[in-house]
């Protein structure tokens, strides 16, 4: 195994003051010739030979084969130019051009080779092996012997490919060694007095070190080690050792010295059964200096964690299986760069706020789906008590496969029970000093009422069935027109226990409420496709036109609200039936949805598509004209009895280019209420995106002010092998760009190398502001020797 000394600090300073052994050689670009097929008596104990001429001398017992010496013995082929094999000492002796292949497909290379008919003992000088997992060594001599040791005298490993182009050039690395010793037993090479090369060029020196040969995938031994620093623990260094138990489990001991806070430990325990896999992942670390956290969770003596996943099949169609956190603190894993903060390139633009913990049992038929799981949020942020345990949330939904009425049935459940302790409040106010916390009014400072505060959840306990039955089917007219009626009937069973706690009363009823609502619907949808060809390509129109008949929604405004709280109207869901996003809202009161979609698919390929709509509420009441605990639905542009226009145009006009806009328009003023604008180009060496966004403010949804930002990102590949990739939001209302990444990195099939920058976002609870976090990121990895990973972080208020 490759030692703790071979961190990447060791690679960068150690390798340069050392000079190679004399007879140390590079590798240059030979293609195999083709290997001769072996005769089907080679497994019968003969040796077989094919030569241009055999020489028997009987004085000497000794057979000599010359010119185009082929011989099969035991799986093993031997080819030379000339064979002379020692009846009396059993020894076989190879000159020029020797291509020797064992029934693994390792070739060796020579010039001169002597070995035991059994090839157990013997040496070899000036050769070449050429592995099947394609990796390669030469040395000046090989010695072999009891058929285990094999000892290359000035020796040179690399799993890289010698340059077509230039035979000469060394490989991208190679480890060079006065002595490489492969012990075939213990499937390890043995390195002493070694050094590190890159082109040619020393950068690392190892009086000894080993590793796994590359027949092996699982051997016991201390893996790379992985260097990092963070202003709260220092610099750290991670030196993982693992434990290969058993074929189907593993143990990884991974200890990070820390120069400021001590050693975390850090363990992994991996077993795959017959039916699945699980892991068992376990932290601690008794801090040495709990003041380098402030006030923040973190200030005291020891923290850890736990965390385990796992998933079984029980048949083709179900598995079950859990996901696990316990943790000392919420900001544990932030301030370790732990699990989910181990790289820095997925927090970009999304830094989790969460653990989950949960255990479920997933069924999936040829069109139907069930899911139940009982799920428990650990919050990153601190704000426990208003976080939910869902025990369980149930999905069904199934598709019969056969004509109902000569249409389609369908039906669906969902079942959820969920319990909170303490209110969830969100600001709408952004005044200075109070921009994460509600703001209380001057008579009661406990107040949060609508007008400062949105209720994101309910305290106590919630609980709803909700079962759903659709019909649907479509006609085609002799004249072309489509018409599709459809028919459900939704019925929810609801019982809500909410807790009078303070400010509460002002959006909602407390106490328990228990009730059924049922929401019926009939429908029709038109549609008549015009179609026109010309040379160039084919444009289809098509007017669409959608009624719904329905009563009003009960409850309206008055219940929970957990999973529909967020709306986004446009162009998408234009023509849903429903359009809230989840269950515990419904669309009540009749409705039209019309609108106009073109397609123009060109001959010379490329497609541009375009979509313009606007709804319609006909009689009722308007469930987005009422406000709930969130006020979900009065800023999405569906409140009023004529809807906000919606459009989308996608255009693709080769395989290369797609661009795409979004856009929703006052149906009064035209003022843009949002928009959308993205581009995407992917060509063989560079792809980039850019959206840009531009959304009117929301004052009962908290947005104060028009949001407008620019989010690019691009790689571009430099050299066959080397990319260089980014991305960046600009905030154009601040003018201002507050998170941005870039990286570059080389990877082949023997080698990888990535450094990244990033900076990202960590949320506190209360009425801390957001910490801006700067991380550098380098991975360096060898393949056949390991990797290694070296990370630094601030945090930067």
């Amino acid at each position: 195994m490759i030692p703790a000394a071979l961190s990447l600090l060791a690679v960068v300073f150690l390798g340069i003051v050392t000079v190679a052994p004399a007879a140390a050689q590079s590798f240059t670009f030979n293609p195999h010739p083709t290997k001769p097929k072996p005769p089907p008596a080679q497994n019968n104990g003969q040796m077989l030979v094919q030569a241009t001429e055999l020489d028997y001398d009987y004085n000497n017992s000794r057979v000599s084969a010359v010119g185009n010496v082929q011989m099969f013995y035991n799986g093993t082929s031997v080819e030379a130019d000339k064979v002379i094999y020692d009846q009396k000492t059993k020894r076989l002796h190879a000159e020029g051009n020797i291509r020797m292949t064992d029934a693994d497909g390792k070739v060796t290379y020579a010039n001169i080779l002597d070995l035991s008919d059994d090839y157990r003992d013997g040496f070899v000088d000036s050769l070449r092996v050429d592995t099947a997992d394609a990796t390669r060594m030469a040395a000046s001599r090989a010695d072999r012997t009891k058929g285990n040791y094999t000892v290359f005298e000035n020796g040179v490993y690399t799993a890289c490919a010698p340059c077509k182009d230039d035979p000469k050039k060394p490989p991208l690395w190679q480890v060079k060694g006065a002595r490489i010793i492969h012990n075939q037993t213990e499937k390890m090479l043995y390195f002493e007095d070694a050094r590190l090369e890159f082109y040619g060029v020393p950068l690392a020196y190892m009086p000894f070190f080993s590793t796994p040969d590359p027949t092996v995938k699982r051997k016991s031994g201390f893996l790379m080690p992985f260097v990092s620093s963070y202003d709260k623990f220092g610099v750290g260094v991670e030196v993982p050792y693992y434990f290969a138990l058993a074929p189907n489990y593993d143990l990884t001991l991974s200890p990070r010295f820390t120069t400021r806070q001590g050693v975390l430990m850090q363990g992994e325990f991996r077993q795959r059964l017959l039916d699945g896999a699980y892991q068992i992942r376990a932290y601690g670390i008794n801090q040495l200096d709990p003041d380098a956290f402030g006030s923040a969770p973190g200030n005291r003596d020891f923290r850890g964690g736990v965390d385990t996943k796992g998933q079984f099949a029980l048949n083709d169609k179900w598995v079950w299986g859990w996901d696990g956190v316990l943790l000392s603190d919420y900001f544990f894993f932030s301030d370790y760069r732990l699990r989910q903060y181990s790289d820095p390139l997925q927090s970009f633009l999304s830094l989790p706020t969460e653990a989950i913990s949960q255990l479920y049992l997933t069924g999936v038929g040829n069109r139907s789906y069930f899911d139940a799981r009982t799920i428990y949020y650990l919050s990153f942020s601190g704000n426990q008590s208003q976080v939910p345990v869902v025990a369980p949330v149930i999905d069904y939904s199934n598709v019969i496969n056969h004509a109902v009425l000569g249409g389609e049935f369908s039906y669906k459940f969902n079942f959820v029970n969920l319990t909170r302790d303490q209110a969830q409040f969100d600001p709408i106010s952004t005044l200075a000093n109070t921009s994460y916390l509600c703001l209380p009014t001057s008579a009661d400072p406990m107040a949060r009422t609508p007008n400062n505060c949105l209720l994101r959840g309910v305290p106590g306990t919630y609980t709803r069935l909700t079962a759903e039955a659709q019909w649907r089917k479509s006609f085609t007219d002799p004249i072309g027109q489509i018409w599709t009626p459809f028919v459900s009937l939704r019925a929810d069973a609801i019982n809500a226990d909410i807790s009078n706690q303070p400010g509460v009363s002002d959006f909602i009823q407390p106490g328990n409420t228990s009730t059924v609502r049922l929401m019926p619907a009939v429908g029709l949808e038109y549609r008549y496709p015009f179609i026109n060809v010309q040379p160039w390509g084919t444009t289809t129109i098509e007017p669409i036109a959608q009624v719904i008949i329905r009563p009003n929604e009960s409850y309206a405004g008055k219940l929970p609200n957990e999973d529909a709280q967020s709306l986004v109207f446009d162009a998408s869901n234009l023509f849903s039936v429903d359009k809230f996003s989840g269950y515990d809202r419904v669309e009540g009161g009749g409705r039209a949805n019309v609108g106009v979609q073109a397609t123009t698919q060109f001959d010379q390929g490329g497609a541009i598509n375009f979509l313009f709509g606007q709804s319609y509420h006909l009689f009722g009441l308007n469930s987005f004209a009422v406000s709930d605990i969130s006020n979900t639905s009065v800023d999405s542009g569906l409140q009023r009895a004529q809807s906000d226009y919606v459009t989308s145009i996608n255009y693709s006009p080769n395989s290369i280019f797609t661009f795409s806009t979004r856009a929703r328009f006052d149906d009064r003023t035209l003022n843009v209420q949002r928009f959308e604008a993205e581009g995407r180009a992917a060509f063989n060496r560079w792809s980039a995106s850019v959206l840009y966004g531009d959304y009117a403010a929301q004052p009962d949804l908290g947005y104060l002010t028009r949001r407008r930002g620019i989010l690019g990102s691009g790689s571009v590949k430099i050299a066959s092998n080397w990319v260089v990739q980014g991305a960046a939001r600009w905030d154009l209302e601040a003018d201002q760009i507050n998170q941005y990444t870039i990286g570059a990195g080389y990877v082949d099939d023997c080698f990888v190398l990535g450094l990244n920058y990033v900076t990202s976002y960590t949320y506190s609870a209360g009425s801390t502001p957001p910490q801006l976090n700067h991380a550098f990121m380098l991975q360096l990895g060898l393949r056949t020797l390991g990797q290694t990973r070296g990370a630094a972080g601030s945090g930067i208020q």
